[in-house]
């Protein structure tokens, strides 16, 4: 059983507490980006288990504060998927998180949600792959005055390529292959796509 540790986990690290829920999937995926991959990160599976996802956020907690030179007011992240972790590393962080969701297909704040101008705002996600959830994230953050001063995410399968417009942390970062639609390896094209993320859900 993977147990967490003091000291900073490695990306295969995060990886085998991937594998044992049942997380690591191989086939051929669309991804929230649209982009298509061969490998899918199912963190839904890490996130029914209280033990994995504490595992996990609580060394994203730890290397946030080790590598983040100001200290966040509070943590936001995106729904759906950055609700849990940024709950989970907030609560590391002795910080309060809120989120962002859709509303007449624009990104805000709901639920009666508020920041402060100038308020030090953490946005954390789940994974990130071309970073379109976080940008959407950030610019509802920035509409209320309140300062991104970073980013934090679980895994970057873009393997650091990914910009989201502020310095980006990430727990586990590993460029997983990633295509356009029209542009499939036979490998991949030859078998059915499975779409299993969030993103349009209503």
């Amino acid at each position: 059983m993977t147990t967490a540790i003091n000291n900073e986990m490695t990306t295969d690290q995060v990886l085998d507490v991937f594998r044992e829920a049942g997380a690591l999937l191989e086939g051929h995926f669309i991804l929230s980006s649209g982009l298509r991959s061969p490998v899918f990160l199912q963190k839904a599976f890490i996130f029914k288990n209280p033990r994995l996802t504490e595992i996990l956020c609580k060394a994203l907690a730890d290397k946030v504060k080790a590598n983040l030179d100001d200290t966040p007011d509070i943590i936001v992240a995106p729904a759906m998927g950055g609700v849990i972790p940024g709950y989970e590393t907030a609560r590391h962080m002795g910080l309060e998180s809120i989120f962002t969701e859709s509303e007449n297909g624009e990104i805000t704040l709901r639920r009666g949600f508020t920041l402060e101008p100038g308020q030090k705002v953490l946005m954390v996600e789940d994974i990130v792959t071309t970073g379109l959830s976080s940008r959407e994230c950030i610019t509802a953050i920035e509409k209320t005055g309140a300062k991104v001063i970073g980013g934090a995410c679980l895994f970057d399968r873009s393997g650091g390529a990914a910009d989201i417009g502020v310095p980006l942390i990430s727990l586990a970062s590993r460029k997983f292959p990633a295509y356009e639609a029209d542009k499939l390896p036979p490998e991949l094209e030859a078998l059915p796509a499975i779409k299993p993320g969030s993103r349009g859900l209503k």
